[in-house]
């Protein structure tokens, strides 16, 4: 149990959270004297000298974007082989214990992609794809504003299964082994993330139009019983229109949410910043109609 202990110069209070990408718990910085969150990354992600080196590179640069929609990191360490993150600690709950409670509001839904998307467009620019988009790394404050966590970790995971991971028959079955069960929720993955392929900004953006989907409908525009079958769904399927569970859909919407969830790269948008414009646009008119 490490309640008590210091790591770095973090002593540790209590545990908050764990899941695939680490466990995290609540600390006091005892220099600076202030609350944190530390993530201790577990040793199967940072086995690897030149992988870990480029993982804190992008973490490093993160630290550097200073973005209002992004999970303020303090720093990056190691303490006696603990690699750790240790960042703001944030007050309010996940978007998946949101959804928890069913889908939200249009407007709600619409302001909290919005703020998604500002973070991702700050990333892209710097050359950062997070790669895991999903409620789980979205952290939603009382005061509204939304944070993003976890950049650069899916990264991380991901080149360490993928190295670990035995193909027992073919891209489909990889990428169930690595995505599906390591990184958490293959319901968010990309269709070039189902096949193993190169993922890059619109990557992001098409889980960016999954969560906003799930958002606003209370269900996954993509399903299945097992990973493969979700990936199939991916791949091969149109997710329901929003009118299935939206009786006044506006057209608007309906367009913003075909066009991030295009099967081929090319066709969605190509840069977060557009999203984020159409989304703030959206907003605007759902404003005026409101009045």
């Amino acid at each position: 149990m490490l309640v008590g202990h210091t790591i770095g110069h973090y002593k540790i209070s209590k545990p908050i959270g764990t899941g695939g990408m680490g466990e995290v718990y609540l600390a006091t910085d005892v220099i600076a004297g202030r609350k944190a969150a530390l993530k201790l990354l577990p040793m199967r992600f940072t086995g690897d000298a030149e992988r870990l080196k480029r993982f804190e590179q992008e973490a490093h640069a993160v630290v550097g974007l200073n973005h209002p929609n992004i999970l303020t990191i303090y720093e990056i360490g190691e303490d006696h082989s603990t690699h750790y993150i240790a960042s703001e600690l944030i007050e309010g709950e996940t978007l998946r214990e949101r959804l928890a409670h069913g889908r939200m509001q249009l407007s709600e839904a619409v302001d909290v992609a919005i703020q998604v998307a500002s973070a991702l467009a700050a990333a892209h620019e710097a050359g950062i794809v997070h790669r895991d988009i999903k409620p789980e790394n979205i952290m939603l404050r009382p005061d509204g504003y939304v944070k993003v966590l976890d950049f650069g970790i899916a990264k991380l995971a991901e080149s360490a299964f993928a190295k670990a991971a035995a193909d027992e028959g073919g891209s489909m079955t990889l990428a169930a082994t690595n995505l599906g069960s390591i990184l958490g929720t293959v319901r968010y993955m990309s269709p070039e993330q189902a096949c193993g392929g190169r993922v890059d900004k619109t990557t992001d953006i098409w889980s960016l139009g999954v969560v906003l989907y799930e958002m606003l409908t209370g269900h996954a525009p993509f399903t299945g019983d097992t990973p493969k079958e979700v990936m199939s769904s991916i791949l091969e399927k149109e997710p329901p229109p929003l009118t299935r569970y939206i009786r006044h859909t506006p057209t608007e919407l309906q367009q913003i949410i075909d066009k991030t969830l295009r099967k081929d790269r090319k066709d969605r948008y190509h840069r977060a910043d557009e999203l984020f414009q159409a989304l703030k646009h959206l907003r605007h008119k759902l404003e005026v109609e409101a009045e």
